[in-house]
């Protein structure tokens, strides 16, 4: 996300006026009902609407993806399986970032330089609620992650995290109830996107962000807000985004490298090395990750590019496993 700052200002005055035109979906385009997860049948490739800007993915039990659009904030549904995609929630105009589920099913929706977070139901497309996590403009609401207890959200200029506490059953906080936890210990913040992707350590007891412009990776203590450098022999996660921890294997996007590193961890999170370098000859500035069946899914968001307003912007799969 290092050049995000720039693509944002130029958007800003343009966003309002972009238009994500969803894929209409037509008897022709049906393939059989219950395909292979994962298998051939899926396309590799899936176009996304002109303009639109991806940047965060979260997938569920089911062949569908959400992403979130960095022009305007638009969160879009689309069949992985046939390509087709709409509109599900119109954004409010600024960008948004990382999505997650929670696991009740709601989508969690990084607001990025609107310093806010929205609650998506899936289904409808209704916002549920909106929280005021950073100030607008001086925040930027980057990446989520959700435990049994609260959702928590990275800030990519200021150097805190945002704690939403959840309830019995799933109950969301108030606005009165965010928790802002300032970092501290070895974190330390400069020009450009700081702390970015989250994800929990193995043994769910901490979490863990990386560093954009340190290529820097951290275990921080939920509670304290203290950050300890995870020891990575050396290894290096520049321009590291977001994230996906499957046991006790982290899969790391670093955006402007058009690149995933594979990061195998310690229990504790406190220590790995880089096992892996994976990329595709498709990759343009990957920002994201998620998984269905036995493939991963990453938007394109081709931070590279002079005018985002009128690209062309792609979804890409590669195979989870390495061949």
């Amino acid at each position: 996300m290092q050049n995000r700052r720039a693509f944002l200002a130029t958007l800003a005055g343009a966003g309002a006026a972009l238009t994500a035109v969803g894929v209409g979906t037509s008897p022709a385009a049906a393939t059989p009902s219950q395909p292979p997860k994962g298998s051939s049948l899926f396309p590799e490739t899936i176009t996304l609407p002109t303009g639109f800007f991806p940047e965060g993915i979260a997938i569920g039990s089911d062949p569908t993806a959400y992403i979130t659009s960095l022009a305007n904030g638009d969160v879009y549904r689309l069949n992985l399986v046939t390509g087709a995609g709409r509109v599900l929630t119109p954004g409010p105009g600024t960008g948004a970032v990382g999505i997650t589920f929670d696991a009740f099913g709601r989508l969690f929706v990084a607001g990025g330089q609107a310093g806010t977070a929205r609650v998506i139901n899936p289904a409808t497309g209704r916002v549920v609620t909106t929280y005021r996590l950073g100030a607008e403009g001086s925040s930027m609401i980057n990446d989520a992650v959700i435990t049994r207890d609260a959702a928590y959200f990275t800030d990519s200029f200021i150097p805190v995290l945002y704690r939403l506490p959840l309830g019995r059953r799933g109950a969301l906080p108030s606005q009165a109830d965010v928790v802002p936890i300032p970092l501290s210990g070895d974190i330390a913040f400069q020009s450009g996107f700081n702390a970015n992707g989250i994800a929990r350590t193995p043994d769910g007891k901490a979490l863990l962000v990386v560093q954009s412009n340190t290529g820097l990776l951290f275990r921080i203590d939920p509670l304290t807000g203290i950050a300890t450098r995870v020891d990575l022999s050396g290894d290096d996660l520049t321009f590291g985004d977001g994230m996906r921890r499957e046991g006790s294997t982290l899969y790391v996007v670093q955006n402007l490298s058009n690149t995933v590193a594979v990061v195998q961890l310690n229990k504790a999170g406190s220590a790995g090395r880089v096992t892996a370098h994976r990329t595709d000859p498709r990759f343009d500035t990957p920002t994201a990750i998620a998984r269905f069946g036995d493939r991963f899914y990453l938007p394109n968001a081709r931070f590279t590019i002079p005018s985002p307003v009128n690209a062309e912007y792609t979804v890409v799969s590669i195979p989870a496993q390495s061949r």
